[in-house]
């Protein structure tokens, strides 16, 4: 079983939220354990939050949500000017310092993995490894995945 979710949204920080809910109330209704469902939806907000600070230029971007087997994969997808990946992090006038997000995502799913083209925009993918509690519907119809340990 494969399920597919797309979101196209208007460049707005109002979509996070919306794009969040999806993501998060798919995987609780699927019965994906709490811990789980809270690590990818900071990680999609962290990938989201990229696209507006950072894309340039651009009405839309896309959030691409795909639950197969026993792994969730998201794809943030942006048509803007494209980044330099490997690039330091950076302090800013403010004191505030660019690429926090990057490795708050790195720190939350098992991978991350950025393609992007200069002049035609960036795609984040984010996978991670999902755990079920017991009972969860998603395992009772063959979804897969690994059922948490109820011991913590």
């Amino acid at each position: 079983m494969e399920i597919k979710l797309g979101l196209s949204l208007p460049r707005d920080a109002r979509t996070i939220a919306v794009a969040r809910h999806i993501c998060r109330e798919t995987l609780r209704e699927l019965g994906v354990e709490g811990e789980c469902v809270s690590d990818i939806e900071v990680a999609l907000t962290e990938a989201c939050t990229n696209v507006l600070d950072h894309s340039g230029p651009g009405e839309e971007y896309d959030v691409e949500l795909m639950l197969r087997e026993a792994d969730c994969v998201i794809r943030v997808v942006d048509r803007g000017s494209g980044f330099d990946v490997d690039a330091p992090l950076v302090m800013s006038d403010d004191g505030a310092e660019s690429g926090r997000g990057i490795a708050m995502m790195r720190a939350l799913v098992d991978r991350v993995r950025f393609e992007s083209r200069p002049e035609e925009g960036t795609i984040v993918h984010l996978e991670k490894a999902l755990e079920y509690t017991e009972g969860a519907p998603a395992v009772a119809i063959g979804h897969g995945g690994k059922v948490a340990d109820a011991g913590g």
